[in-house]
């Protein structure tokens, strides 16, 4: 289920604050935000984000392409290891 469209897109307060507060500075350091429900904003771009996963802080560059996606959807939080051997396919 989307949002709906005169409710406009869905920033924390704090996200807002940081990433001007860091744009204010001139400094490119990282931001690390939990906040993976957010929605990326043109206000973003140019800006990393340590987006938390559960485990660590994973580092998101923001370009224009990634503007109306949410933060989550760069920061995966499960690690495939492949699917088990199969057996047979390894003997023949």
């Amino acid at each position: 289920m989307t949002r709906s469209v005169w409710k406009g897109p869905f920033v924390d307060g704090y996200l807002m604050k940081k990433a001007e507060k860091t744009r204010a500075s001139g400094r490119n350091e990282v931001i690390k935000i939990y906040a993976r429900r957010s929605t990326i904003l043109p206000q973003f771009v140019g800006l990393t984000f340590g987006v938390y996963n559960g485990h660590k802080f994973i580092p998101v560059l923001v370009n224009e392409n990634m503007v109306g996606h949410k933060f989550g959807e760069f920061s995966p939080t499960r690690t495939f290891h492949g699917h088990s051997s199969d057996k047979k396919a390894k003997r023949a």
